[in-house]
Formats: structure tokens, sequence, C-alpha cells
């Protein structure tokens, strides 16, 4: 596996892989990596003949108040994982490579992402709009796979790739959970023994949430109850526990269409969000 800092490296070895006339499929990430990334990389071996990773914590997807500097770094073991998985190269930029001296683009996509952690993090989708815009420019992938866990974003991708006639197929994989059914998520290392008990209060929740609304159950009530049980468990702030519509994301009265059941908390220190499907009966 190649580790490839700089453009004119990158370029070379993506001209290689094109060369021989298989597909490329990059999988972008930040770091950490986990099992729910290594299924990202195990579906991308089955769409294409070679798997390029990103990782590039993106400092402008991080608020004023958030965990840019405590992000958890640990490229050496993350290398390790992706070469025993037959990555063929590692994109690892520098913020300078990225974002050089005079930088001043930012890719923006309205409405999908102006809810939910749209509104919770300010700015949020704007930065991961413009870093996956600089990422499939610079790897020029055939193919690009994202985890349903951050849904609104696969969601935004899904709309920007279409919005500007980007030839990149988006293949979402789905969401990897423990066998407790809590979602993998680098976030969850800063967890405590006791959170991390109390944090499986969240997908508890939207499960019984989801259940009661394919049943019948009012959407409202369905969702108070979730809220009740997660302040039972210690989530504060909660900053939403919402159903949306699966493609557009607007927020549902009623489940009559296929949907999502969205939420995200704070447990401690520790941001969470989870998502399940919801389908009218």
């Amino acid at each position: 596996m190649q580790t490839l800092r700089d453009l004119p490296s990158l370029r070379t070895a993506i001209d290689a892989m094109k060369s021989v006339g298989r597909p490329v499929a990059l999988v972008p990430t930040m770091g950490a990596l986990h099992e729910g990334h290594m299924a990202l990389v195990e579906e991308a071996r089955r769409h294409a003949g070679h798997v390029v990773v990103s990782i590039f914590v993106n400092p402008r997807q991080f608020g004023a108040n958030e965990d840019l500097d405590a992000y958890p770094r640990r490229e050496a073991k993350d290398a390790q994982m992706l070469q025993a998985a037959g990555v063929d190269a590692l994109w690892a930029p520098t913020p300078q490579v990225m974002y050089p001296e005079g930088y001043a683009t930012n890719i923006s996509v309205s409405g999908i992402t102006e809810g939910l952690d749209g509104a919770a993090r300010p700015g949020h989708f704007d930065g991961v709009a413009t870093v996956v815009t600089k990422l499939f420019n610079q790897v020029q992938p055939d193919v690009a796979l994202f985890g349903e866990k951050d849904y609104q974003q696969l969601a935004m991708i899904r709309q920007m790739v279409r919005d500007l006639d980007m030839r990149i197929e988006i293949i979402g994989v789905p969401t990897q959970r423990a066998e407790d059914g809590l979602a993998l998520s680098s976030r969850n290392a800063y967890l405590t023994d006791e959170e991390r008990k109390e944090a499986l209060a969240l997908p508890r929740a939207l499960g019984e949430a989801a259940r009661q609304m394919e049943k019948g159950a009012s959407v409202e009530a369905a969702i108070a109850k979730a809220i009740t049980m997660l302040s039972a468990h210690g989530f504060e702030p909660i900053d939403y526990v919402t159903l949306c519509d699966a493609v557009t994301l607007e927020p549902m009265h009623v489940l009559d269409r296929p949907a999502r059941l969205l939420g995200a908390a704070k447990l401690g220190r520790t941001r969470l969000i989870d998502n399940i499907a919801v389908e009218p009966s």
C-alpha cells in the first residue's frame, strides 16, 4: 500500500490505477478507524479494482467549541489496518496541502443541510461538502462509499453529486454496530465505562419508537417517549429526535412513506448520533 501526502504523488498513483482500466473507489475518513470503516473498505473492494482511503481530520467541519484538537489520531495503526485489508493507497494530506495559503472557496448545499445536525452545528456541512468535493477532484474516483450512520451527510453528498453533475456513484453502507447495538463511532472512545452502558439508550429508544410508529402509534407520541428515555439515561442536551423523509430529510408528522428516524444527543462530553429506517405499514 502506498501512503501519499502530496498531490503530484497522488495523481501519478491514480493515473497508474486508471491506466489498466479498473474502477477506482474512494473511502473518505478522518482516521481512528474501526470496523465500521473497514466495512466500507470491504464494500469498496466489491465495486472497484482499486481502493483508495483518505485520512484527513478536516478543520472546516468542526465548530469553535468542538473536539478538533482532541479528535483521535492514530495514523500508523490505521495504515496497518488498511494494508491488511488490501487497500491500494492511503491519501493522507496535511491541512496545508488541502487548504494552501490563499484558499478561498466554500461549497454549500442548501435545504437538506438546514435542519438536524445543520441546525445544531452551524457551518458543519459546508465544511463537509467542501472537503468531499476536494477529495473527489483529487482522487477522481468512479465510486465513493459513506456510512449510513451519518445519514444527513450521506443525503447531502448525494444531492451535491446530482446537482454538480459529478460522474461518481455514491454508495451508502448500513451502520455497523457493536454486539450490544451501539453504532460504531470514533467518538465512542470518549465514553467512560458507565457512559458506554448508558449510551445503549440511544439505539434502543430509536428502535422502540420506530416499532411503535410502524404499528400505528402517532409520530409525536413515539418521539416523546424516546426523548423521555434518553433523558432518563443521562443524555443532555438532546439536539433532536426527528422523523424525516428518507430522501429529502423533510420532517414528517405522519408515517406515510419511507422514512428515517434520526437522533442526536450528548452524553457527558460525547455527542452521539444514530438513525434507523422506518417503513409505513
